[in-house]
């Protein structure tokens, strides 16, 4: 751990605080905290920060979450052919390499892509969504290639609630919505909050997906802080400025699971 995760760490806090850059000086000089209040008063880098919570909210606790907490309580009602043939779809995007799927994606939602083609065949209106929606695009893409995660982990936590408390519920005539709200998740409560954490998480480092469909872009409007640090790291050579980005993007991450950590701890 030490050599393979505290080193490198530790060389990048360093270099934040420098000048650092790729092409044209040929040496680095420390600046102190320059680089992060050259961040916080960067007009593209707030612009990252309100897309990435809008990303992150979108598609990773709305969006994966909630739906994989409806596949899994699909599934657990629904025949073995209807499970394996769900199951295997869904995972099957899971495991694609991120950026096979992240072109599969460019392709559904592009101008001539299948999303456009079947609004045209539904004689609906068409639009370039990678132009339009740039972010709620990525966001669903992100979606459909992580939801299996938890799919997978509700799948395991509802297994374990007993169906006699269900049935009793059930037989006290509490409908469907009402056992749900007050029966299965209270009793999954746990296994949400890791849910939760760990799609944040991954999620908030989202790049190939992002970079491969949209670069960004337009403009900026796609342009999330894995992309934002990216492109001022390596594209514009700038390493101190960039690396000092991907720290306080760190920090953002640590924020979110110190949070969810906290509301684990209440439950207990």
């Amino acid at each position: 751990m030490l050599l393979f995760l505290g080193g490198p760490l530790a060389y990048c806090v360093w270099i934040a605080f420098t000048d650092t850059q790729l092409t044209g000086a040929s040496g680095s000089s420390f600046v102190g905290l320059a680089n992060f209040r050259r961040a916080f008063g960067d007009d593209g880098f707030r612009n990252a920060v309100l897309l990435t919570l809008v990303f992150t909210v979108v598609s990773a606790i709305a969006g994966q979450n909630t739906l994989g907490l409806a596949l899994a309580g699909l599934m657990r009602s629904a025949s073995r052919p209807v499970r394996t043939l769900t199951g295997a779809l869904v995972i099957t995007a899971w495991v694609l390499p991120e950026i096979v799927a992240a072109f599969l994606l460019y392709a559904f939602f592009r101008r001539e892509g299948t999303l456009n083609a079947l609004l045209e065949w539904l004689h609906l209106p068409t639009q370039n969504w990678l132009f339009t929606l740039p972010v709620l695009a990525v966001s669903f893409a992100n979606v459909w290639r992580g939801t299996a995660f938890s799919m997978l982990l509700y799948s395991a936590a509802l297994a374990e609630i007993p169906r006699d408390v269900t049935e009793a519920a059930q037989v006290d005539g509490a409908g469907g919505v009402r056992r749900l709200w007050h029966v299965t998740l209270p009793m999954i409560r746990r296994s949400i909050g890791t849910c939760l954490m760990l799609n944040t998480l991954s999620t908030l480092s989202v790049f190939g997906l992002i970079w491969a469909m949209t670069r960004g872009g337009p403009g900026r409007r796609s342009e999330t802080l894995p992309v934002f640090m990216y492109d001022q790291a390596f594209v514009k050579s700038l390493i101190g400025y960039g690396t000092a980005v991907a720290l306080l993007l760190l920090v953002v991450g640590a924020l979110f699971a110190v949070v969810y950590l906290r509301l684990l701890e209440a439950d207990v």
